[in-house]
């Protein structure tokens, strides 16, 4: 079985995503991150395109990295200009980077209607710029730019440009899907034809824009291609590129191409996708094949059931391989086994408590069918089991609240009239160990000025709610209630700088859904608080 080597493009094709933006400093950051999963080239950009590339170079040259071969890209030299002065190849030599990928048409369609010149300088275009790096001791690829739709619509041509690649020295070609058009079968098809053609080796480079990138990557390894490109979460212009955090397990769990990468760096996979998203400043999709935080989270008690028996029933993989994990959700869909699934993931001993089970689990539902909903909200369906436990005692007792909104006019001279201030109040009555504490406190709107005053309010006994911040508020309408209005969902993100959990409310009201998600964040804090500031 031949080696298959990865090639990532995150750093260039990535970089071209919609609304992405890598700074020189996360380039080289992910770079490396690149090398330690065991990739073993990385294109790092466009050298002479712009400032940051060429900074990007400049650091990355002197990083030793302990797997990775630095890329630089750029394009054959142009037409009517010799290799020696062409200022892209120029560019790509002065990078200083050992592997230089070459990006040339592979479409007779492309040649004559695109650029416009005679296919014949095509191909002397592509001769010349491999023949001219490799005189200078570059390790040299060919990415055969709409090599596919190019075989599709006059293979002859598509072929001869490879030729000439592989007899100008090229020590690989690259077939790309460049419109991500193309369907599996059809690159098996040609990327075999290719395979049987070429005794250099064969690359393959797939766009989503059919949502075939990873499928169609695989059908080129299965025809014989031995080089993957792709990103990190399949990063990309337009709808992106081969998902490398797809293609990856896929070869080595799926196709037992075991030296891909090895167990440890492969365990890193999930790591390095957030890694990588953060760095994009994209959240990642929930549903991400592997890596997401749903890939391997069960909802339906059927599949908790069966998971309970055998994680085989209901995964493809262990999700650990990977650096995932199985997550138990809870909501009105679920059965018992969801329930004591969760309980043990968070420590709760509900085993042999069935009649205790069924009464959690009708809570859930009741508490859904109000708006609810705790798949989201794990801090808030950990409280609803502590508080089923015997002994358990609430931190603190809500008596009463109440919010004041309203509008201020004051005169401004820096206006020279009257402007109008928006001041929130809130009023907050607990009782904490047999104590009533009465506290006032504004705010920015009317859900700040509750938090601040029941922080305030705890503080004097529990100062450790200092440390707790509220990171994210989020709303949504949910549809009509029983009643004229429409209920409201209401999720919070909370934070200690070490962990953050989350907590939901729901009500006709605004305000008392928030205060009920804001109540479960500070009282779930309190109780779990020894473990939460590890």
């Amino acid at each position: 079985m031949s080696q298959i080597k990865l090639y990532d493009t995150t750093l260039r094709d990535g970089a071209q995503t919609e609304g992405v933006s890598f700074s020189i400093s996360d380039k080289i950051a992910i770079a490396q991150k690149l090398d330690d999963l065991g990739v073993g080239y990385i294109e790092a950009g466009w050298p002479g395109a712009n400032p940051k590339d060429n900074e990007v170079f400049a650091a990355l040259k002197n990083i030793e990295f302990k797997n990775a071969k630095l890329v630089a890209f750029g394009s054959t030299r142009r037409a009517a200009v010799k290799a020696s002065q062409d200022a892209v190849l120029q560019a790509m030599i002065e990078s200083g980077a050992p592997v230089v990928t070459l990006v040339g048409k592979g479409s007779h369609a492309q040649v004559t209607r695109v650029l416009e010149i005679d296919p014949e300088e095509n191909i002397n275009m592509v001769q010349d710029s491999i023949s001219y790096l490799k005189s200078l001791g570059r390790e040299v690829f060919l990415d055969a730019e709409h090599f596919f739709d190019g075989y599709k619509d006059n293979a002859a041509y598509s072929m001869r440009v490879l030729a000439a690649a592989q007899q100008a020295g090229a020590d690989g070609v690259v077939l790309c899907d460049t419109n991500g058009g193309a369907l599996p079968e059809e690159i098996y098809q040609a990327t075999r034809a290719v395979v049987s053609a070429i005794n250099i080796a064969v690359g393959i480079h797939c766009h989503n824009d059919s949502d075939c990138a990873v499928a169609n990557t695989l059908a080129a390894v299965n025809a014989g291609a031995t080089q993957v490109q792709g990103t990190v979460n399949g990063l990309g212009e337009r709808c992106g590129n081969a998902n490398l955090c797809a293609v990856i397990p896929a070869l080595k769990l799926k196709m037992t191409y075991n030296d891909v990468v090895n167990d440890e760096q492969l365990r890193h996979l999930r790591e390095i996708s957030l890694f990588v998203a953060e760095r994009a400043n994209m959240a990642l999709p929930n549903n991400m094949a592997y890596v997401g935080s749903s890939a391997f989270s069960h909802k339906a008690g059927l599949h908790v059931s069966g998971l309970r028996r055998w994680s085989g029933s209901y995964q493809h993989i262990e999700p650990d391989l990977v650096g995932n994990k199985m997550r138990t959700l809870v909501s009105d869909q679920s059965g018992r086994a969801n329930i004591l699934q969760k309980a043990e993931e968070m420590g709760i001993d509900l085993t042999g408590s069935g009649k205790e089970i069924k009464n959690i689990l009708q809570i859930v539902k009741d508490m859904e069918s109000r708006g609810f909903q705790y798949e989201n909200a794990e801090a808030s369906f950990e409280l609803l089991l502590q508080k089923g436990e015997v002994g358990f005692k609430a931190p603190f007792e809500l008596i009463d609240y109440m919010v004041v909104v309203e509008k201020r006019r004051r005169f401004s001279t820096k206006n020279n009239g009257d402007v109008a201030d928006l001041v929130a109040e809130a009023m907050v009555k607990l009782k904490v160990n047999d104590e009533i504490l009465h506290t006032v406190s504004e705010g920015d709107g009317p859900v700040n000025a509750l938090d601040n005053a029941l922080r305030k309010a705890l503080n004097s006994v529990y100062p450790q709610v200092a440390n707790v911040k509220l990171t994210d508020y989020k709303v949504r309408l949910i549809g009509e209630s029983s009643s004229t209005g429409s209920l409201t969902r209401v999720l919070i993100e909370s934070s200690n700088g070490k962990h953050n959990w989350h907590t939901v409310g729901a009500g006709e009201n605004i305000i008392d859904a928030s205060w009920i998600a804001l109540a479960d964040s500070m009282e779930y804090f309190l109780i779990n608080k020894d473990k939460l500031i590890k």
